[in-house]
């Protein structure tokens, strides 16, 4: 493996959610090795193009029909993969900046809920029944709970020690485990690994199971699914970090 192949894979986020991992990223590092070295193409330029792409998948979703389906799944995965292809060209040029990260998950956030709730709207055309569209919201409002409660939990946690952040970007340092050089068994072992985060129900998870669900015209149970595990998952980790911050307070803070 040359050189730029080795410096671009070195930029793949360390510990990235299911199916990015191991699918949508090495497909942007291949894009990248065509694309970083292109002057007018930007981190920022192709954070715009993915989530233009995200809203035309919503569109197509909204449409309706077998290969509008087929195609709003095509470009789900377009859109991820020039996701994953801006922070890694940002990260190779060393152009890496605050407000390109922030632009980046704010619209992650937001294709999530257009993909989410085109997907209920859908269903409900096709079943003439609003739980697909209840089922929707529910796991788009628990799925933004799981965000705000890190929030919370940062804000309040900052208030009382000024140095958490930088500690817990410390404690949540990845080792790179695997990739090209590092042979066919060490690769394998990872990958199946890899596979346990599956039950976090991700945005990498949802790449993959909105499509699926597109590709093969299953959405209630897609819906059912994602529901279900943002339920699970918004109140469990709401919990956990309310359990931390009880269990480490050192200062009592009065509430706005």
């Amino acid at each position: 493996m040359n050189d730029k192949m080795t410096q671009l894979w070195a930029t793949k986020t360390r510990d990235d959610e299911w199916w990015s991992s191991f699918v949508t990223a090495p497909l942007g590092i291949l894009a990248n090795y065509c694309a970083v070295e292109v002057s007018w193409i930007t981190p920022n330029r192709i954070t715009a193009v993915s989530f233009l792409v995200a809203v035309v998948a919503t569109l197509a979703i909204i449409v309706g029909g077998t290969w509008w389906f087929i195609a709003a799944a095509i470009l789900i995965h377009l859109s991820h993969v020039l996701d994953c292809m801006d922070g890694q060209m940002a990260r190779y040029r060393q152009v890496s900046s605050p407000v390109g990260s922030y632009y980046d998950r704010i619209t992650d956030q937001v294709q999530v809920t257009l993909w989410f709730g085109a997907a209920g709207y859908a269903a409900y055309v096709q079943t003439n029944s609003v739980t697909p569209v209840f089922l929707a919201l529910i796991g788009i409002a628990f799925y933004g709970l799981r965000g705000y409660s890190k929030y919370i939990a940062l804000e309040i946690e900052t208030a009382r020690n000024p140095a958490y952040p930088v500690a817990m970007a410390q404690r949540n340092t990845v080792e790179i485990t695997a990739g090209p050089t590092m042979g066919l068994r060490v690769n394998l072992a990872w990958f199946g690994r890899e596979q346990r985060k599956i039950l976090a129900f991700d945005e990498g998870v949802f790449i993959f199971m909105l499509s699926v669900a597109l590709v093969f015209d299953q959405l209630v149970p897609m819906l059912w699914v994602f529901a279900t595990s943002q339920v699970f998952w918004g109140l469990y980790r709401s919990w956990r970090r309310g359990k931390s911050i009880d269990e480490n307070r050192g200062v009592t803070l009065q509430k706005k």
